[in-house]
């Protein structure tokens, strides 16, 4: 289940997930952003790059789903910041 955080002025924030979208899409308008990226580290393993949301560097973690969990964790524990511009997708 994901968490909606609801600002006052009417924004929604949630992390994305295909489910979500029909619901999204019927109460308006839709913009997804890059808030992280998990990548292959420089010396093997996996890593979760906070930077889009001000954030550092997670891991490196031995499998890709370890580092999708902490990228989550992070995101969640840090209410699902917005991303700087440079995120954008």
């Amino acid at each position: 289940m994901s968490e909606l955080l609801i600002s006052p002025d009417g924004t929604v924030r949630v992390l994305y997930a295909d489910e979500l979208m029909p619901l999204l899409h019927a109460v308006g308008e839709v913009t997804v952003r890059r808030a992280s990226m998990v990548e292959p580290a420089a010396g093997g393993g996996w890593c979760a790059d906070m930077a889009p949301v001000g954030g550092e560097v997670l891991g490196p973690f031995s499998l890709r789903s370890e580092a999708l969990a902490a990228e989550v964790a992070w995101l969640l524990e840090h209410d699902t910041p917005i991303p700087n511009e440079k995120g954008a997708s």
